[in-house]
């Protein structure tokens, strides 16, 4: 799919959807969950999709009734009683990282694999900290397939938390329902720890074994109690990292109503109120929603976003926007996402215009010329294909972006979002 986006100002309301980030943790615990889990305001991205699959093929039962999700398990002893084969997650990160751990409670051989960009991310990881757990495994030159044999034995070992948090959520998951004793997980150079935060946080709300946390440097776990049935209720929280790209829009562009964000959330990307606050945006809060105008001219900011890598694309739009240099950090966060973000970030930019380079792990923005119009490609990348989006309004001329159907990863209703609130936004087939 291609979308053609002519400049437009957008005016109106939008209430933002669930988030994949919380929806895929949840359907992680309530596979691990003996009993029955009722998911409100549940995700429909493809993440989410794959997430729901894998916990199908893990043994768990699901079935969706007037917009609930309901999922049915026997914690563990599913786990262990199936015979899963090959575990497709489809092209999410957050799953395959998350669940390969959780995968290898199985004693059976499993293999692991994925679609697309995943096929290309490296999962150095699970060679490393798998076998130290008791789970043998094969790659290809680190990356998917991998072939497990297990099952994963809970030991105090220590890992390396610099190349994403995605990791330690689901050895968190699989220790906390199978450990014996006081046992932990040592970690060097969390990166993401919001993330962290909200896999704890789940896991509170389904009641399971949480660890205490050591300023994240150490995750204490004592003996996991005998599995009890637990009916569940969970509601899905909205997803700030697809707000992001609203509320940039907003700022840049715009009068906008935001609905359903939580104040409270431990969402990494709730992170964007302090760069646009920074950026001079208007902002003001009421209880449920956040209005947010274009206003004076907007200021360079400096804003690290290690913690919250995904916030680069959405910042780089507010950055071309800015009178001045911005600066933001965390370039080396961006190498193994769906694209190789630093670079498709510069690239297509640069093609409407925009100043922009990377300088060790911070790139710098020369923004407050407008941007051009022109054909840019989305790289497959859910995330790039938003920032040009939202970039697009103010530019001049038209704007085309390719192979756009890339947002379906994370918000499938993006576009038709944008039209509601005015976009002039055309979409034809590739």
């Amino acid at each position: 799919m291609h979308v053609q986006i002519e400049a437009s100002r957008l005016k109106g309301s939008i209430t933002i959807p669930s988030s994949k980030s919380a929806m895929q943790r949840a359907c992680a615990a309530a596979l691990l969950n003996k009993g029955t889990t009722v998911i409100a305001q549940p995700g429909i991205s493809n993440d989410d999709q794959a997430a729901l699959s894998i916990i199908r093929q893990l043994g768990a039962r699901v079935q969706e009734t007037n917009g609930h999700i309901f999922i049915s398990s026997n914690g563990l002893e599913s786990i262990r009683a199936v015979h899963p084969g090959t575990l497709n997650c489809g092209e999410s990160g957050l799953s395959i990282r998350m669940f390969t751990p959780i995968a290898a409670l199985n004693p059976k051989p499993i293999i692991i694999d994925g679609e697309g960009s995943l096929k290309n991310r490296p999962m150095h990881f699970f060679e490393e900290v798998l076998p130290m757990l008791g789970v043998s495994i094969q790659s290809q030159q680190a990356c998917i397939p991998l072939q497990l044999k297990g099952p994963l034995h809970a030991k105090t070992i220590s890992v390396d938390g610099s190349k994403s948090s995605q990791y330690i959520t689901g050895l968190i998951m699989a220790y906390a329902a199978t450990v014996t004793e006081t046992t932990m997980i040592e970690i060097t150079d969390l990166k993401s720890r919001p993330y962290i935060d909200l896999t704890l946080h789940i896991m509170r709300h389904f009641g399971m074994n949480v660890p205490h946390n050591d300023n994240y440097e150490k995750l204490v776990f004592h003996a996991a109690p005998p599995q009890k049935n637990r009916d569940i209720h969970y509601t899905v929280e909205a997803d700030w990292s697809s707000a992001s790209f609203l509320l940039v829009a907003a700022a840049i562009n715009s009068t906008l109503t935001i609905k359903g964000l939580d104040l409270e959330s431990t969402q990494a990307d709730k992170a964007i109120l302090k760069a646009l606050t920074e950026a001079g945006a208007y902002i003001s809060f009421t209880e449920n929603s956040i209005n947010i105008t274009t206003g004076a001219p907007l200021k360079a900011f400096d804003f690290d976003a290690t913690d919250c890598p995904d916030l680069f694309p959405p910042l780089v739009a507010l950055a071309a926007h800015c009178s001045g240099i911005s600066r933001i950090k965390g370039v080396n966060r961006l190498i193994h996402k769906e694209s190789n973000r630093r670079q498709s970030l510069e690239q297509e930019f640069t093609r409407m215009g925009l100043r922009l380079y990377s300088e060790g792990d911070n790139m710098y923005i020369h923004g407050g010329q407008q941007l051009q119009g022109t054909e840019v490609f989305s790289h497959n990348d859910h995330r790039i294909a938003m920032a040009l989006s939202i970039a697009a309004l103010n530019a001049s001329g038209t704007t085309i972006i390719k192979d756009a159907a890339a947002i379906k990863k994370s918000y499938p209703g993006f576009y038709n979002d944008l039209k509601k609130l005015g976009a002039a936004i055309m979409q034809t087939e590739a």
